[in-house]
Order: structure tokens, then C-alpha cells, then sequence
């Protein structure tokens, strides 16, 4: 997937996540977390996987994490990264 808007989903509200997804030559991730020192490792993986599923390979991502459960974060990068690209999208790889 080739991201070509910037693009924000969620909120900075209490066990939530916010995602924003920029246009980028190579991928850089920065993960602010209210939880980073417990989970951060496993909040990484989280995203290099969603990131891996769609097959994004160049775009900045900005997680602020505020203790969003596993399948939040899941979600908000998601629709981010819907949101970032003008391409047919594939519901195979979404689902």
C-alpha cells in the first residue's frame, strides 16, 4: 500500500490510541505510551504487524497511546491507513 495523504484515527482520550500516517520515503515509526515502559515492545509489534499486512513499506507513523488495548490499536491504525491512500482497497487483508 502507498500512502499518499496524511491521515488520523482515534483520540487522546483514556484507553484509547491516536494514529496519524504521513506521506515518507522509508518507514519511521514513533510510539509516544502512557504504558510504553511495560508494553512498548509488544505495542511495536503490534504495529510492524498491521503495517506488514498491509505491505506499507514507506510512511511515518505516529502512535499516541494512552493504554489502548491490542485490538484498539489494531483498529485505529487500520483506519488510518485506509484513510492515507487513494488505491483499491484489498477487504481481504482488512478482515
Amino acid at each position: 500500500m502507498q500512502i499518499t495523504n496524511i491521515a488520523v484515527a482515534g483520540t487522546l482520550e483514556s484507553s484509547d490510541a491516536q494514529v496519524r500516517i504521513e506521506p515518507a520515503s522509508t518507514l519511521h515509526i514513533e510510539l509516544n505510551s502512557s504504558v510504553g515502559k511495560q508494553f512498548g515492545d509488544d505495542i511495536l509489534a503490534t504495529i510492524n504487524q498491521v503495517l506488514a499486512q498491509f505491505e506499507v513499506s514507506a510512511a511515518k507513523v505516529t502512535v499516541e497511546d494512552k493504554g489502548a488495548l491490542d485490538c484498539v490499536l489494531r483498529a485505529r491504525l487500520k483506519a488510518a491507513l485506509l484513510r492515507a491512500t487513494d488505491e483499491q482497497i484489498d477487504w481481504e487483508k482488512v478482515l
